[in-house]
C-alpha cells in the first residue's frame, strides 16, 4: 500500500517539475537577445527511477537495487537545438552584423509537453486516490 502512495507521490513531484520547466520555456520563448551566449535556451528535465531501498536514503537512484519505487527528476538540461537568428539591422538588440537571437523553444512542442505532463500528473493523483480508497475499505473490513 505504501509503495502505491510513494510511486504516485513521486510521479506528482516529477511531473510538477516538468510543468515548471515547460512554463519557463513558454514564458521565455519570445525573449530576444543581442548575443548567442545570453539567449535563453530551452530546458528539459531528466528522469531517473527511484528504487525501494533508496527511499530511506533520501530519494537517490541506485541502479544495483531491487524493483522500482517511483521516479525522480535528476536535473534540468539545456537544449542544444540551434537558436533562431533574425536579421534586422535596425532592431535595438541587433549586434554589429545586424542580427539578434530568439530562444530555441518551439511553443507547439512545449504545449504538447504541457498537456502530456498535466495528464501524467492527473494519473498519479488517481493512483494516490485509489490507494487511499483501498486503505479506507480495508480499515472498514475490521469494523
Amino acid at each position: 500500500m505504501r509503495d502505491c502512495l510513494n510511486i504516485g507521490a513521486s510521479g506528482q513531484r516529477a511531473y510538477s517539475g516538468v510543468m515548471d520547466t515547460v512554463a519557463s520555456n513558454i514564458a521565455n520563448a519570445q525573449t530576444a537577445s543581442s548575443s548567442i551566449n545570453s539567449t535563453y535556451r530551452g530546458r528539459h528535465p531528466v528522469f531517473a527511477p527511484l528504487y525501494r531501498s533508496a527511499l530511506a536514503d533520501g530519494f537517490t537512484a541506485d541502479p544495483s537495487a531491487e524493483a522500482g519505487a517511483g521516479v525522480q527528476v535528476l536535473g534540468i538540461v539545456e537544449s542544444d537545438a540551434p537558436l533562431q537568428p533574425r536579421y534586422e539591422p535596425h532592431h535595438p538588440l541587433a549586434d554589429a552584423d545586424g542580427y539578434f537571437y530568439y530562444p530555441n523553444v518551439n511553443v507547439v512542442e512545449e504545449m504538447a509537453d504541457m498537456m502530456s505532463a498535466s495528464r501524467s500528473f492527473q494519473i498519479n493523483v488517481q493512483i494516490v486516490e485509489a490507494a487511499k480508497t483501498l486503505a479506507q475499505r480495508v480499515l472498514a473490513l475490521g469494523q
